[in-house]
């Protein structure tokens, strides 16, 4: 790993402004990885991004159908979800491993039920569920964005990313 940053996001709509910002610092080729629980903000954060890059209309979870792409004038963008996924040789057999190959911006959700096989994340974001305050513990519904760079591109794009979130 070659850098971490942490981001606290009290609710929702800072949870969209990381995938927004994310969205406006990504170049493809990328390979960006969401990890985390069940109802962590991983699709939000997707969708945000998403709509930043200007896709409009209806945004589909990739949950069953495994990967929604979307064709921008120099490179696709390619939303996978592979929460369904009981063993990782179904990445292998799906034929997806050309998608990672080609110039293009991967997000993968639950990148972890390919293990092993999937291509290495460029930058990995881990969602968790924070508490909001220390006087009720409980109540969960903040979130920790841990984003980390594995790769120069994975690196060059979180440094970009800080630069955007100083400023704004």
């Amino acid at each position: 790993m070659l850098k971490t940053v942490q981001r606290f996001c009290p609710d929702e709509g800072c949870t969209r402004s990381v995938g927004e910002k994310l969205a406006r610092v990504s170049q493809a080729p990328l390979r960006l990885y969401l990890s985390g629980p069940l109802g962590a903000g991983k699709s939000a954060l997707v969708r945000a991004f998403l709509r930043a890059l200007g896709v409009q209309g209806p945004i589909k979870s990739p949950s069953y159908a495994l990967v929604e792409p979307y064709a921008f004038s120099s490179y696709s963008v390619y939303h996978f979800d592979f929460y369904r996924f009981f063993d990782q040789n179904e990445w292998v057999e799906s034929g997806f491993r050309d998608n990672f190959e080609e110039h293009a911006l991967c997000l993968v959700e639950w990148p972890e039920k390919a293990a092993g096989v999937l291509p290495p994340a460029d930058l990995l974001l881990h969602l968790a569920y924070a508490p909001i305050n220390e006087a009720q513990p409980e109540v969960l519904t903040a979130r920790q964005i841990t984003l980390s760079a594995h790769t120069p591109t994975g690196l060059d794009t979180l440094n970009r990313f800080e630069l955007l979130d100083a400023k704004e």
